[in-house]
């Protein structure tokens, strides 16, 4: 039935349109409660899903969808509410999800990849570690002897030699320091030990020199001066060499009188001294005999004891206790720093960071070198101590003939043989004082 009116639309000859008809109302069917749910039209329309007829997506057309046990709506596939999905928006089976289907089994744990990976790891971790030791601890180091201001050297040496000095500098130390330690107050720093250490593959030596050496000053270019000094024929105490132009001069004087050529430097003060004693916890020591001094401190029983900072100090710096005087120091001085080496260089120290840091912090704080001398070559230094305590190499005197004003005077034929041996690195006959 057509209900437009005659005339109008398809094929109208009008050319008014007919006045305004009301529309026949037509009545939906109601639609249950449920089906209406979560949709609006805007007018407040319920919504037929078309789930009322029966008819499911995706069934054939006409199929009415089985009905759910509980009298709700069909569900989703026509399984009813046994794991299929219902038009509630949930899952069957009470609204679990169904179980996922089972898989291969999970293969063991390859353990042997994963130590290869943790052990891989660690070593990386190890190597970046000790990297950064390393430039950490170089960019420490204090080069401050410029060994090419030293004029007419002696020829290279096949060992290579190391001067180590233990100066009196009161450098950094608090009025309670000098005061504690027995140091005194003077002014600038002059040598309290010195000594030379070849480090050879025929064998370590150390070799003391007394400060009281008898020397002669040799020309020498001045070190800030760079003014030129002919040799006059002085003969002076060793230690008064250093204190007359520093640790260049003191080289040049050595290599003069000695004929053989240093090759790195090596000096620590009285503060740097006691505080890696200090940071490496003490210095085990065995003392033959009971001695005291009033002027360095020193007050000690025989036996095995701990040496703190303070005690070593006074221990290495006693030399009127002993009736060899300088000579008796420089072999207590030998004797601490062979076990101070000993001590220290030890995996308990070396692969400890709550000691090693501390010790190398205190040591490279204090210690001054010369100019070429490389973390590597202080290391090296320091072995080669430790293996002469260890009885792979010899500690000794410098030769002594005699005396000449007070001053020791060297003996030369022995000198002359020792300085060959080292040059030649063979091992070292010659015995000292």
């Amino acid at each position: 039935m057509n209900d437009w009116p005659e005339g109008y639309g398809r094929g109208s000859q009008g050319s008014q349109p007919e006045g305004a008809r009301a529309m026949r109302h037509v009545q939906r069917r109601p639609v249950p409660q449920q089906q209406s749910q979560g949709h609006d039209d805007g007018h407040n329309t319920p919504y037929d899903s078309g789930y009322n007829t029966g008819q499911v997506y995706g069934s054939p057309a006409g199929r009415a969808n089985r009905q759910d046990p509980q009298g709700g709506q069909p569900a989703y596939g026509g399984q009813g509410n046994q794991g299929g999905y219902d038009n509630q928006g949930g899952y069957g089976n009470n609204g679990a999800p169904p179980p996922p289907p089972a898989g291969p089994p999970r293969p063991a744990p390859d353990w042997r990849r994963r130590i290869k990976i943790g052990s891989l790891v660690l070593v990386g971790s190890l190597l970046v570690v000790s990297i950064g030791t390393y430039f950490w601890a170089d960019s420490k180091m204090k080069r401050e002897v410029d060994l090419a201001k030293v004029i007419e050297r002696p020829r290279e040496n096949d060992c290579t030699t190391y001067l180590i000095v233990g100066s009196d500098s009161r450098e950094g130390m608090s009025a309670e320091d000098k005061k504690r330690l027995r140091t005194g107050s003077a002014e600038g720093k002059r040598t309290d030990s010195m000594m030379i250490l070849a480090e050879c593959s025929s064998g370590n030596t150390m070799i003391s020199l007394p400060r009281d050496s008898d020397v002669e000053i040799p020309s020498f270019k001045g070190s800030e001066s760079g003014k030129l000094f002919e040799n006059t024929g002085r003969r002076v105490k060793l230690n008064a060499a250093y204190a007359e132009d520093g640790p260049e001069l003191l080289v040049r004087t050595i290599e003069h009188n000695t004929g053989l050529r240093i090759d790195h430097y090596a000096e620590i003060g009285f503060a740097g001294f006691a505080q890696i004693v200090d940071a490496i916890g003490g210095v085990e020591l065995d003392i033959p005999k009971a001695f005291k001094d009033k002027k360095s401190g020193a007050d000690f029983q025989a036996g095995k004891q701990t040496l703190d900072g303070e005690q070593a100090l006074a221990f290495v710096r006693t030399r009127y206790a002993f009736g060899e005087g300088d000579l008796a120091r420089t072999k207590n001085q030998q004797k601490f720093l062979a076990a101070l080496a000993s001590q220290t260089a030890t995996p308990g120290t070396v692969l400890n960071p709550f000691k090693l840091y501390p010790v190398m912090g205190a040591g490279l704080d204090t210690v001054v070198v010369d100019k070429e001398m490389s973390l590597w070559d202080l290391s090296q230094m320091f072995l080669a101590m430790k293996s002469v305590t260890g009885g792979d190499g010899k500690s000794m005197n410098m030769p002594i003939s005699g005396n000449r004003g007070g001053n020791l005077v060297w003996d030369k034929t022995k000198v002359s043989q020792l300085v060959k041996q080292i040059q030649k690195d063979e091992k070292v006959t010659v015995s000292g004082n």
